[in-house]
């Protein structure tokens, strides 16, 4: 499956069948404009059926910053400026966040410089964020007359950090330092601007050489107890996927797994 063809999006399929994806208008900051929010939509949705991707890197190209948020010209567009239309594009946006769940891979995202506002929301929506000792993050919607609570960020800060500290943010709509990102538990290593990739490779490398079913189930089951009821809940998904891979396995021929649990 290519991914060559976007305007706004540049990718790179590496030998491992790594995807690296970068929001590409860095002479925006990376704002999702129209084009690259059609292009997102288009990403997700032949990810989710590629069976030979393993894992995605999302990162934002340019010095400036991971993203933005949302172009604001773009935004004030006079077409948009209307119940239906407008109602269209806010679901369209928050939708990319559920897409990025629903995609089997995981997806790890490289954060420098700002990401704010849907350059927040797209980090959040992420597997597994790196970032740089100059990145931040806001949930910037507020800021501009808006409610802070905007593409999945009020479902997924509030399960990354907490709802205390989340409330404060959402609020606000401050800025997060690196420093308090990794207090917080958001992000997984702070590492300098040139090792993002190289330090992503690395974690890269000890998910991908794992069956992808084993990757897509335990992704599904992460996804799914961040909502399930309770323990039982929790466990009964979590034994379903168990008795799928050891048959998978089996099937594979891959019987030495009895032996190491």
């Amino acid at each position: 499956m290519s991914y060559s063809k976007y305007e706004t999006l540049k990718t790179e399929l590496l030998d491992n069948n790594i995807l690296v994806v970068g929001l590409n208008r860095p002479t925006k900051l990376n704002a999702v404009n129209k084009a690259m929010l059609s292009e997102l939509e288009d990403l997700w949705a032949r990810l989710r059926r590629d069976k030979g991707v393993r894992l995605v890197i999302l990162k934002g190209e340019g010095e400036k910053g991971f993203c933005g948020g949302m172009d604001v010209k773009e935004g004030l567009d006079p077409e948009l400026m209307n119940l239906p239309n407008f109602t269209e594009w806010q679901i369209r946006l928050a939708e990319l966040q559920l897409a990025m769940r629903l995609i089997p891979q995981p997806i790890i995202a490289l954060i420098h410089g700002a990401a704010a506002g849907a350059g927040l929301s797209f980090a959040i929506a992420s597997d597994i964020r790196i970032i740089s000792p100059d990145a931040r993050f806001s949930a910037f919607y507020i800021n501009i007359g808006l409610g802070g609570a905007d593409m999945g960020s009020s479902y997924f800060l509030p399960r990354h950090i907490g709802t205390g500290r989340a409330y404060e943010f959402l609020l606000t709509g401050r800025f997060m330092s690196s420093e308090e990102a990794m207090q917080l538990g958001l992000c997984s290593r702070c590492v300098p601007r040139e090792k993002l990739m190289e330090t992503a490779l690395e974690i890269a490398a000890d998910i991908v050489h794992k069956d992808p079913m084993q990757l897509q189930l335990t992704k599904e089951a992460i996804n799914v107890n961040l909502d399930c009821a309770g323990l039982a809940s929790a466990l009964a998904l979590e034994n379903r996927n168990q008795i799928m891979l050891v048959m998978h396995n089996i099937d594979k021929g891959k019987q030495e797994i009895f032996g190491q649990k």
